[in-house]
């Protein structure tokens, strides 16, 4: 850390002026410390969270910059650039719910179609990583349409628009998530 972070120059500062006493900066190093790693660990959670739909990839990035923010200062992250992200932010995630289910409903895709989808994705990758995300939702979303009592060939179309629409939708998390990922290490250093 050096006493670059906001939070160890302040405490540089008082600690100087003799407000604070070398266990009080020593407690303030370590705080900034603390939250650093907890945002390199969301950071690693949310690249992780924009492939896997089980996590939230994007708001996990976020907080991760956030955490920068507290720790180092205005100096490192504008408030701009965390307005800017955290907007960002909010439209790719609603992007995630609509995208999908917009595809899904255009070639008249059923609950169990799309409930397939996501099933066949997170067992899918698990099992092929990274090709059994895209393999899963297919044959999930097929299946799924299959039990909801569709044919096969109009299964096999509602089951590749809601494969389209996930791949789209993971696509934009996984670019968002990448650029925050950018700028905390970047950032970081």
């Amino acid at each position: 850390m050096n006493g670059a972070g906001r939070l160890s120059r302040v405490a540089a500062e008082y600690l100087r002026c003799g407000y604070y006493t070398n266990e009080d900066y020593n407690t303030i190093i370590i705080m900034e410390i603390i939250l650093i790693v907890i945002g390199i660990i969301l950071t690693i959670i949310g690249i992780i969270g924009a492939i896997v739909p089980v996590l939230p990839g994007p708001p996990f990035n976020y907080l991760a910059l956030w955490l920068l923010y507290i720790a180092r200062g205005g100096s490192v992250l504008s408030l701009r650039l965390l307005i800017i992200m955290g907007v960002l932010t909010a439209a790719v995630t609603a992007v995630d719910y609509i995208l999908p289910l917009a595809g899904a409903r255009v070639y008249g895709a059923s609950k169990q179609g799309m409930w397939g989808a996501a099933l066949g994705m997170v067992i899918g990758i698990f099992f092929l990583p990274p090709l059994g995300l895209i393999a899963g939702a297919l044959v999930g979303a097929v299946i799924g349409e299959i039990i909801a009592g569709k044919k096969g060939g109009q299964a096999i179309r509602t089951g590749m628009a809601t494969l389209a629409g996930n791949v789209i939708a993971i696509m934009f998390k996984l670019a968002l998530s990448v650029v925050m990922a950018y700028y905390f290490f970047v950032n970081l250093v």
